[in-house]
């Protein structure tokens, strides 16, 4: 077994927009590389928007440049790297609990999860009724050498509840490789749940990879490109090698309603804030508690399962 990608290729991501309208195509495309990747399925002035907000809370904190626009994301890395290591990269977001607790404090941050295009998406590759986990997650990967990418691993052990639950990642703002995007392990959650180690990087735990010779998929991102993922999908995030710019990206997760949940992915990223903080200066009540509407069927949460000491290659 091995923890590096020595044996493994690397490949482009396969867009699957052309699959749009025939769920059928998506889940056998989906049981096969264990992803699904689409170009432009979001607005690109929507995902900029929030791009922009989010950036004006990074700036707030003299994390950007003097002089340039926030929308360039160009960082002061020495700036940040003034901020003890044990904070900027608080529950592996890369920017310490204030600053977070403020990206959680922007409405658009957690609606654009329910944007039509994503529910759409989820309602048929999942074949029935879909509720997107409150739960809403950012990477904001300043190009310092402080914070470490993401490692190999899947989401189950961190999310638990149903196997059948898919992650939604996309950038906001075009990001090409050098910026540090997020590779996928082709094919790779037919092997089941894998076992783990400690790691540096948010997560803090690494899967080992078999030595099966599943390619890594990356591409160069664009605003408004999705890529999805089963929760058994091994991926990682790359490093930001850019040196300058800083990379904006969310998670976002999404599962059939009548299928068990567990009770952490009701609460905000980390608990950062109560939802009656977050939902403070919103306008509009609509998607404030939405999950209440539904009967969930909730399951406890397992440490034991987390590690997956047990399982061995």
């Amino acid at each position: 077994m091995t923890t590096t990608s020595a044996t493994n290729p690397t490949v482009e991501l396969v867009d699957s927009s052309p699959l749009l309208g025939d769920p059928a195509a998506l889940r056998e495309r989906a049981d096969e590389h264990g992803y699904l990747f689409f170009r432009g399925l979001l607005d690109r002035d929507r995902v900029l928007g929030l791009r922009r907000q989010m950036m004006d809370v990074i700036g707030s904190y003299g994390w950007l440049a003097d002089g340039t626009d926030p929308m360039d994301g160009i960082a002061d890395v020495a700036a940040f790297e003034k901020v003890p290591p044990a904070e900027a990269g608080f529950c592996g977001t890369g920017v310490p609990l204030a600053a977070y607790q403020d990206i959680n404090r922007l409405q658009e941050f957690h609606s654009i999860g329910h944007d039509p295009a994503l529910l759409d998406l989820y309602a048929g590759l999942l074949g029935g009724t879909v509720i997107r986990h409150p739960m809403s997650i950012a990477r904001i990967m300043i190009p310092s050498a402080q914070m470490p990418p993401t490692p190999a691993h899947q989401d189950f052990i961190h999310i638990q509840g149903s196997k059948n639950v898919w992650t939604a990642w996309f950038p906001l703002g075009d990001c090409p490789v050098e910026l540090g995007g997020l590779s996928v392990l082709v094919g790779s959650q037919a092997d089941g749940l894998l076992t783990y180690h400690a790691a540096a990087g948010p997560g803090e735990l690494e899967a080992y990879i078999c030595s099966s010779g599943y390619p890594w998929a990356v591409t160069d991102f664009r605003a408004g490109d999705v890529l999805t993922f089963s929760s058994l999908t091994v991926h990682r995030g790359t490093r930001n090698v850019d040196g300058e710019r800083v990379r904006l990206s969310l998670d976002l997760r999404y599962q059939r309603v009548d299928e068990p949940m567990t009770p952490g992915n009701l609460t905000t990223h980390c608990k950062v804030l109560p939802w009656e903080d977050v939902y403070r200066d919103w306008k509009g009540d609509e998607l404030q508690y939405y999950w209440r509407e539904h009967e969930l069927l909730m399951t406890e949460w397992s440490e034991e399962l987390r590690w997956q000491k047990h399982k061995i290659c």
